[in-house]
């Protein structure tokens, strides 16, 4: 999950090379080549949970980090 705006982007990648991304807008999977939509499939389904229990527990990890008591 990386952030490029307010929605964020989903973006899966193997040895270093984008092989796609989720446009969140459209909720598609968009193919660095066409060819590798053939070869697997992926649900956007899956990066919309995965987005959403990201940021959940983000939340969860900010609003803790923010009542822990400081020690001087």
């Amino acid at each position: 999950y990386q952030t490029y705006g307010a929605s964020g982007q989903f973006t899966f990648e193997f040895d270093g090379d984008e092989l796609f991304y989720v446009d969140l807008g459209k909720k598609e999977t968009v193919w660095r080549l066409p060819e590798f939509s053939n070869i697997t499939k992926f649900e956007v389904q899956s990066a919309l949970r995965n987005i959403v229990m990201s940021k959940r527990n983000l939340d969860i990890l900010i609003k803790n980090s923010s009542f822990t008591p400081a020690t001087n």
